[in-house]
């Protein structure tokens, strides 16, 4: 036993890397997909951009229908299960979209990050979880972090895609939420797929009233935004294949890096001081909640993550 453990040591240092590099990776290439549905929301509609980055999202998930058990996997006796977590994905997406359009990125982004608190809290009344009193006041101390960013009444961004930003943030926890109770059932790529279908459907009904014709760059840029956020979602998705959540979940927080340089370079935009100040103190309780969660229980399963049927953002993800 003890000749072996000089050689596990090293693999395990090299499982956490590659995680590490995979999540970091993935949460940059969403990024850079939010930047483009920012530049794009522009000139076209929220429910075209939608349109694109969902339908094109569906991608990776018929190449995983390519590996067994194939087509097998999409089986469900719960289609109603599926139609409810895709709606409540509807509301995440189009609100993440819209926010990213009406607001700077790392401002939406800062709010995303309540996702872990609002799942925390979601996941008494619908899994049965036993959420102790340290796990609440971390959620009750991110949401106050919340409050000092969005400010209601008090000139924040509540007014300017701030309240928006939040309830797609509470549908995206919930969304995620539904994965962990249907996950007992479903496989990965079923809860990917109808979930996504949804979506597609809900933005394809509008595109009659809604479409405005690309040009051929920007039917480039609508394209590459689809492949990438599904190129994201996988790669986020593997590194909790080979790494714990406790590893990789904190550099969901690098988004915020990324959302305040590319909004600095391409529009100019810095947070102001309460969002640094609120943003902060979500992220301290996000670590938290997260150090807490997987102290005491075996490392979650991924469909959390590769479940996101928008991968609306690298931002907002447990």
């Amino acid at each position: 036993m003890n000749a072996q453990a000089p050689t596990r040591q090293p693999v395990a240092r090299q499982s956490a890397a590659q995680g590490i590099a995979l999540y970091a990776g993935g949460v940059f290439i969403l990024c850079i997909m939010d930047a483009m549905i920012k530049w794009l929301s522009a000139d076209y509609p929220i429910a075209q951009i939608v349109f694109f980055r969902a339908s094109i999202g569906l991608v990776p998930t018929l190449v995983m229908l390519l590996r067994p058990p194939g087509l097998k996997a999409l089986r469900t006796q719960r289609v109603w299960a599926h139609l409810l977590r895709g709606l409540v994905g509807v509301i995440g997406t189009f609100g993440f979209f819209w926010a990213f359009a009406v607001m700077p990125l790392a401002d939406a982004y800062a709010i995303g990050f309540a996702a872990p608190m609002f799942i925390t809290a979601m996941s008494v009344p619908i899994l049965g979880e036993k959420v102790g009193t340290r796990r609440w006041l971390a959620v009750l101390v991110g949401f106050a972090g919340v409050l000092i960013m969005i400010r209601p009444g008090g000139g924040g961004t509540f007014g300017g895609g701030g309240a928006i930003a939040l309830i797609a943030t509470a549908a995206y926890a919930l969304s995620m939420v539904l994965v962990r109770l249907y996950s007992r059932t479903e496989s990965n790529a079923s809860l990917i797929f109808y979930a996504t279908l949804v979506i597609v459907a809900v933005a394809g009904v509008q595109m009659p009233f809604v479409w405005v014709t690309p040009t051929w760059a920007d039917a480039g840029l609508l394209a590459v935004l689809g492949l990438l956020g599904g190129i994201g979602a996988i790669m986020m998705a593997q590194a909790y294949r080979v790494a714990t959540p406790s590893i990789v979940v904190p550099f969901e927080y690098t988004g915020m890096i990324w959302g305040v340089g590319l909004g600095f370079l391409i529009w100019g935009d810095m947070p102001d001081l309460w969002i640094w100040v609120g943003s902060g103190i979500v992220i301290a309780s996000g670590l938290y909640i997260v150090h807490r969660e997987t102290r005491h229980k075996a490392p979650a399963s991924p469909a959390g993550a590769a479940a996101d049927p928008a991968g609306e953002s690298g931002a907002p993800a447990p």
